[in-house]
C-alpha cells in the first residue's frame, strides 16, 4: 500500500506562513491524486485541498482560497501545501491523503498527520 509521510507542521504566530510536505515512498504520484484534510480537536475531519494526477487540476475549500496553495513534484513523489496568513482557526492536525487518478473519490490512504498550531 501507499505510505504517506507528512512534515512541516509546527507552532507559528497568526499571519505567519508554513509549508507542509507529503512524500509517498516507493510510489509514483503520477497515478494518484493527493489531498490534504485537517481535524481540529472535537471536530470532524474536513477537506482542505486536492490536486489530481491526470491534469493537475486543483481544488480548495472555499474559505481557504487565496491563502493556501497546493502543488506537486511527481519526480520527487512529493506534494506541498503552502499556507499563508495563518489564523488561529487553522490550528489542526493536517493529514496527507491519496486516491487513484483524481480528486472525485474518497481517500484510499492516509498519512499519520502533522500538527499545526497557530497561537492566538
Amino acid at each position: 500500500q501507499v505510505q504517506l509521510v507528512e512534515s512541516g507542521g509546527g507552532l507559528v504566530q497568526p499571519g505567519d506562513s508554513l509549508r507542509l510536505s507529503c512524500v509517498a515512498s516507493g510510489y509514483s504520484l503520477d497515478y494518484y491524486a493527493i489531498g490534504w484534510f485537517r481535524q481540529a480537536p472535537g471536530k470532524e475531519r474536513e477537506g482542505v485541498s486536492c490536486i489530481s494526477s491526470s491534469d493537475g487540476r486543483t481544488y480548495y475549500s472555499n474559505s481557504l482560497k487565496g491563502r493556501f496553495t497546493i502543488s506537486r513534484d511527481n519526480a520527487k513523489n512529493m506534494v506541498y501545501l503552502q499556507m499563508n496568513s495563518l489564523k488561529p482557526e487553522d490550528t489542526a492536525v493536517y493529514y496527507c491523503v491519496a486516491t487513484p487518478r483524481d480528486c472525485s473519490g474518497p481517500p484510499d490512504y492516509w498519512g499519520q498527520g502533522t500538527q499545526v498550531t497557530v497561537s492566538s
